[in-house]
């Protein structure tokens, strides 16, 4: 083999050993998960949007036929605004505080359309009408959308947080990308919980129990039984 032969071909081995090396470093596989995080989070914007463009016309359909329910409808309006007010970047999915203030306000959405479902219980002629039937079967189908993609989302976090920890990966995530973890949902501990709802609101509270301890003395008569 020629000298010429000889020198080319330990250039190819460097370029070939350099460029495993940088793959090895997080170069490409950093960026990688990086988007793929990002895509899946575009994904729960478009169905949380998706939720939001309902609720205008499921709550003017509800009033209606539950007119006296206007505590709950305004909950439900309110709590729409608040969940559409936050724009989450993509910068902002490694901020705890700008992502948990998002995901309060979807869980505060959650919670007052379970209300809201609540009441439709109440109001048969309201069930029977095909348009809010049909808003109502869209709603399930769309907050079905959002668990699929909020756990999509969280699975992608997880595997782009492992990618910058993880050795020799995390070479590249510091130095060169400035990678930072990103936030991941958390379950809703009000999510397991019935909403509660008070249809009753003129009725007298329940009178509470008598404790026996403080019941009236029996009369002598009785007590000598």
């Amino acid at each position: 083999m020629t000298a010429s032969l000889v020198r080319r071909f330990g250039q190819f081995t460097f370029a070939a050993a350099a460029a495993v090396s940088l793959s090895a470093c997080g170069i490409n596989s950093v960026p990688t998960a990086e988007e793929n995080a990002k895509a899946k989070w575009a994904d729960v914007e478009s169905a949380y949007q998706r939720r939001a463009d309902l609720v205008p016309n499921l709550v003017e359909t509800a009033r209606a036929a539950a007119a006296s329910e206007t505590q709950i409808l305004t909950n439900v309006t309110n709590a729409r605004a608040a969940a559409t007010s936050i724009n989450v970047r993509t910068e902002d999915l490694s901020d705890p505080a700008t992502f948990e203030k998002f995901q309060g306000a979807q869980n505060q959405l959650t919670q007052a359309l379970g209300q809201l479902r609540t009441v439709v219980e109440n109001y048969p002629q309201l069930q029977s009408q095909a348009r809010f039937g049909d808003l109502m079967v869209q709603l399930e189908g769309t907050e079905n959308r959002i668990n699929v993609s909020r756990t999509r989302y969280n699975e992608a976090v997880q595997e782009y947080n492992t990618t910058i920890r993880t050795f020799p990966d995390a070479i590249g995530a510091k130095l060169i990308h400035g990678a930072k973890p990103m936030i991941p949902f958390k379950a809703d501990p009000a999510a397991a919980t019935a909403p509660k709802v008070n249809f009753g609101s003129g009725a007298a509270p329940a009178a509470p129990a008598v404790n026996d301890n403080t019941a009236a003395p029996a009369s002598p008569a009785a007590a000598a039984n």
